[in-house]
């Protein structure tokens, strides 16, 4: 298990550099964290969108005349032909650069050229938060508002596939909800206990999941022997499972915020890994997000 970002920046630099099609590079943070990461070996970018705009940006955070510049000055022909670059496996790894989520994520998902692969999209945030000695994989909090038990199938299945690439076998998995006890009157209970059942059936990747788990038990093995709770993940779990987009958003922040935790995440169920930092990250937390999209693509 990895313990920091750092770890994962090296990880990605020794599997080698994964090209990495941007739409709408014209964003200096973005091509500021791209730098970063040709400079450490695990990432090529192949930058997609106006190049009058896209070139002095480039030469201002360091690229040489050698960067690959597609010149798209459309924002929406250069999502499309950035997520075509991935399709066709010339780039392994897309990322979205200056443009509006919805048009960027309609581009992934065009019929004829995009990359729709699972029934779901899912977002996998990931989370190294000071005193922790793991990164914490939350899921998910950035797309699926209220997901049913087939869809939270999907977002598992989704995030166990990203962190088996990553070298995360078999990981520790809480299906989140208020307490430990099943109740058909909440639904994040009646779900987390058939996903543990489906698991137990081998319907599910490997993983050692369990639920329905309240929140302090997930995070402390003594909370889980004051409430007399039998559990082998308690205190160490890798994977969060939210039962809704509000829980996983507001959890999220409240580690940014409060914690000081640094975030990185992706976009999952698509035929490669997504990239869509905010845009409030900085250079060195879109490198992050970089590294696991390049470290999830293999």
């Amino acid at each position: 298990m990895y313990q920091t970002f750092e770890e994962v920046v090296r990880e990605a630099g020794n599997r080698g550099p994964k090209t990495v099609a941007v739409a709408a590079a014209e964003d200096r943070d973005v091509l500021a964290a791209l730098k970063m990461a040709r400079d450490q070996g695990l990432a090529d970018p192949v930058l997609v969108g106006n190049r009058e705009i896209i070139a002095p940006l480039a030469r201002e955070v360091g690229f040489d005349s050698t960067v690959r510049i597609i010149d798209e000055p459309d924002q929406d022909q250069a999502a499309l032909k950035a997520v075509t670059l991935v399709s066709s496996g010339e780039a392994q790894v897309l990322m979205k650069g200056l443009i509006n989520s919805g048009n960027f994520l309609k581009a992934v998902l065009n019929k004829e050229k995009g990359l729709r692969k699972s029934k779901v999209l899912s977002h996998l945030a990931v989370f190294e938060v000071p005193g922790v000695d793991r990164l914490m994989f939350h899921s998910d909090g950035g797309m699926n508002v209220l997901p049913d038990l087939e869809t939270k199938r999907e977002i598992l299945i989704n995030a166990l596939g990203a962190m088996a690439s990553m070298g995360l076998e078999n990981p520790a998995v809480a299906v989140l909800s208020h307490n430990e006890q099943v109740n058909e009157k909440m639904p994040s209970t009646t779900d987390a206990a058939a996903l543990v059942a489906m698991a137990e059936r081998g319907e599910l990747p490997p993983c050692r999941i369990e639920g329905p788990m309240a929140m302090d038990v997930a995070a402390s093995a003594e909370a889980a022997r004051h409430k007399k709770i039998d559990s082998r993940i308690a205190g160490s779990v890798d994977l969060f499972l939210f039962p809704n987009i509000e829980a996983g958003n507001m959890v999220g922040k409240t580690l940014n915020y409060y914690a000081g935790a640094k975030m990185a995440g992706m976009i999952l169920g698509a035929a490669a890994p997504v990239i869509m930092a905010s845009r409030s990250d900085d250079a060195a937390a879109k490198l992050n997000s970089i590294a696991l999209g390049c470290l999830s693509a293999g």
